[in-house]
């Protein structure tokens, strides 16, 4: 049983916004109202002092933080890694694996299905993410190329029916790829565009099979041209894909990010935070697989420069998106939670600040910095002075 918690004086960042309270008890939101709360009894209070209280953060592509990561295959790892993310105001998080061996993408996968839910003190884990190993080696980024392959039934359709896949990463280029993208479909996992080579009428073969996503857009894609728009004038164009988009000011300039947001507007941007076990650490040195990855300065990169996920937080992803676009909270909350749950299907119970929904909330100032994190309703980050 969570205990009932009554926040007040808030800017709720909402469908509709206002300034007033909600009430969340049993982990959901049972009320929302204008002005000064009317006299509950027995419920916590927590008085925002007028910051502004959104839907947490959603992050679908993170691989992890703290020196721990998905495929670690540790359970222990996972819950750090969602501890971590609520201090950054995430309240729901994919974990995503790498390209790997069979038998560790396996372990992770397991992993996952077994640790599925709310954490203690952290982000719920909503299940995990597959990225890769189905990606094209030209476009392989920071992906281990040693392992990439073409989709097998023997192969992937185990790990679809450990039923813990919400998202898929892939490069639809490949037609060995297709009956994935199908299959995919048949079971409500999201397919992504990934590591590809895609031309702008591959792209468009692909939406028609189902695939509905575009990975990290701008990066380890084919490039707009005025030709050939290729990979990424499918992702501006087509309004069948939402875009995933990482905005630390290093994998995209924010003119790129302002022109992604003027194409696809406030439903079709996911923002991400592509984190890996640097984040959260100092500078130095990491493993990823059996290659190491240096740190420095933000970016995470593998010895000849090529980026290696990021060390982002979503917190500052939002606050970089919205310097870039020059848009309000009111405009582009969308970008860091609802448009991630209508991504994987969850948005009728996550995503936006609506009664009957999970009591999913972070309250953040004007530099979007985490005061508050509150997932399925429990207390799980508490930045002082504010106190209950």
């Amino acid at each position: 049983m969570v205990s009932p918690l009554l926040v007040k004086n808030a800017k709720l960042v909402t469908l509709t916004g206002q300034t007033g309270w909600l009430l969340c008890e049993d982990g959901r939101i049972t009320q929302i109202g204008d002005g000064s709360p009317p006299e509950i009894a027995s419920v916590q209070s927590l008085d925002a002092a007028g910051l502004s209280l959104l839907p947490g953060f959603i992050d679908l592509h993170v691989h992890g933080a703290m020196n721990r990561e998905a495929m670690d295959a540790d359970a222990d790892a996972l819950k750090s890694m969602a501890r971590f993310y609520a201090q950054h105001g995430v309240t729901a998080f994919l974990a995503t694996t790498w390209t790997d061996t069979q038998s560790r993408i396996q372990a992770a996968l397991e992993t996952i299905a077994a640790t599925v839910g709310p954490m203690e003190d952290g982000a719920t884990l909503l299940g995990a993410h597959l990225e890769g190993p189905y990606l094209n080696p030209s476009k392989c980024g920071a992906q281990n190329l040693d392992h990439i392959r073409r989709a097998t039934p023997q192969e992937s359709l185990p790990w679809l029916n450990l039923n813990v896949i919400r998202l898929l990463a892939v490069a639809p280029e490949y037609t060995e790829n297709h009956w994935l993208i199908e299959a995919c479909v048949e079971r409500g996992i999201t397919v992504s565009a990934a590591h590809t080579t895609a031309t702008y009428d591959d792209m468009r073969r692909a939406v028609d099979l189902g695939l509905r996503q575009t990975t990290h857009t701008y990066n380890a894609m084919t490039p707009l041209g005025h030709r050939e728009p290729g990979t990424v004038g499918a992702a501006l164009t087509l309004p069948q894909l939402r875009c995933e988009l990482i905005a630390d000011n290093i994998h995209v300039h924010p003119a790129a990010m302002h022109l992604l947001w003027l194409a696809k507007g406030q439903d079709g941007v996911i923002l991400i935070s592509d984190a890996v076990r640097s984040a959260g650490m100092p500078d130095g040195d990491y493993a990823i697989d059996e290659r190491v990855v240096t740190m420095r300065d933000g970016a995470v990169r593998l010895p000849d420069g090529t980026l290696a996920g990021s060390a982002l937080t979503m917190d500052k992803a939002v606050f970089n998106f919205m310097q870039a676009v020059d848009a309000p909270l009111s405009q582009m909350w969308q970008t860091s939670s609802l448009n991630a749950a209508r991504a994987i299907g969850v948005d009728s119970h996550k995503g936006s600040i609506e009664v009957g929904k999970d009591a999913d909330l972070v309250l953040v100032d004007e530099q979007i910095n985490v005061h508050y994190t509150i997932a399925v309703g429990r207390p799980v980050f508490q930045k002082q002075p504010l106190k209950l």
